[in-house]
């Protein structure tokens, strides 16, 4: 291939790849006008003095924003970023009334939050598949001048016109609906987890920053209720400050029952093992407060080539703050079944606490 040809083919890659995975668009959407009512006399045979009978006109289209449990990305939204629900029509004469305009259904991921793109106030959360907002309600529709006529004024000449839609710029930001996150410093060992424990096939490799978006993962363990696993790309010293992928993927844990911090105990893994996991967690405080006291658990991976010293070390520290700790090896899988049964369970009594405080409420 020329070279020429192979840059473009390169680009081209990098353009799909980099898009493929979107959590973060700004659109403009705009409901329908009303129809404007009609101003109208009945005129027939052998009917004298009729009197009005203009229509209403149609309300406008709403603009709905639909959680479809089948999407994963705002993709579709990065490429349209204007909306607009279709206008009322306008009423006729002998009443009839003018059809309402189509509502825009726009399709996004469960998990999905509608903010105002200036001030950023949420507007809607839509946190459960088939869940509806109706963001923007079309104008209502115009009365006709059959609605005017009184004993005194027997033929109004005049009509409503119909009332114009809402217009709104908004900023849609995905969080994905996850039970347990993975963290950890690139190249702790995420992916290879993920991908042993649930059917998630994400792509594994001897190099950091591998994973360039998140990866979500279906866990099924015994008889306990299955829960989502996410793989979120590691986090390195700085982040706060966009070093390495920065904090633009932290937002898909927050709705997390439990963190699951992963930490190399390799031979040859670079830093001290609990200074990484203190690095950690300072970026997750930097990041958010209610982040960061989230419940957690700390696991060491690579326990298959482990240097002794650094796990000693880090299971020594997790056991004097009182941090559950796990020694986890997914080649060999070493610890998971453990690891599996702790988060389970973890997520279990998350679930039925919320399912009793809704209950009370």
């Amino acid at each position: 291939m020329e070279p020429k040809a192979a840059l473009a083919a390169f680009f081209f890659w990098l353009r799909d790849y980099t898009m493929k995975f979107i959590d973060y668009v700004t659109i403009n959407v705009t409901s329908g006008n009303g129809g404007k009512g009609c101003t109208s006399f009945r005129r027939e045979t052998f009917v004298p003095l009729g009197g009005p009978d203009g229509g209403d006109g149609g309300r406008g289209g709403h603009v709905i924003f639909r959680a479809n449990p089948q999407m994963g990305t705002l993709l579709d939204l990065r490429f349209q970023r204007i909306y607009k629900a279709q206008n009322g029509r306008g009423g006729a004469g002998q009443k009839k009334f003018g059809r309402d305009g189509k509502d825009c259904v726009i399709e996004v991921p469960v998990g999905t939050m509608l903010k105002d793109a200036d001030s950023e106030e949420l507007l809607a959360d839509l946190d459960s598949p088939d869940s509806e907002f109706v963001m923007a309600r079309g104008g209502k529709g115009g009365l006709g001048n059959s609605h005017f006529a009184t004993s005194v004024r027997q033929a109004p000449r005049y009509s409503q016109p119909g009332l114009p839609g809402e217009e709104k710029h908004l900023l849609i930001e995905l969080k994905l609906l996850a039970d347990v996150g993975l963290l950890g410093l690139p190249n702790a060992g995420k992916s290879t987890l993920i991908s042993v424990i649930s059917n998630a096939r994400p792509k594994i490799a001897d190099y950091p920053f591998t994973t360039l978006v998140p990866n979500l993962g279906m866990v099924k363990y015994e008889d306990l209720r299955s829960f989502v696993v996410a793989d979120i790309p590691g986090l390195i010293e700085g982040a706060h400050k966009g070093v390495g992928l920065g904090h633009r993927f932290l937002r898909h844990v927050e709705r997390t029952s439990i963190l699951l911090h992963m930490v190399d105990v390799s031979v040859g893994a670079e830093g001290d093992s609990v200074e990484n996991m203190l690095t950690l967690n300072r970026e997750l405080a930097l990041y958010s407060e209610k982040l960061a006291l989230k419940p957690m658990a700390v696991a060491a991976t690579k326990t298959d080539v482990v240097d002794k010293e650094a796990l000693d070390k880090l299971s020594s520290y997790c056991k004097t703050n009182d941090i559950d700790f796990f020694a986890l090896s997914s080649v060999t899988n070493t610890g998971i079944k453990e690891l599996l049964a702790y988060l389970a369970a973890s997520v279990e009594k998350e679930v039925m606490e919320k399912e009793l405080m809704e209950k009370e409420l």
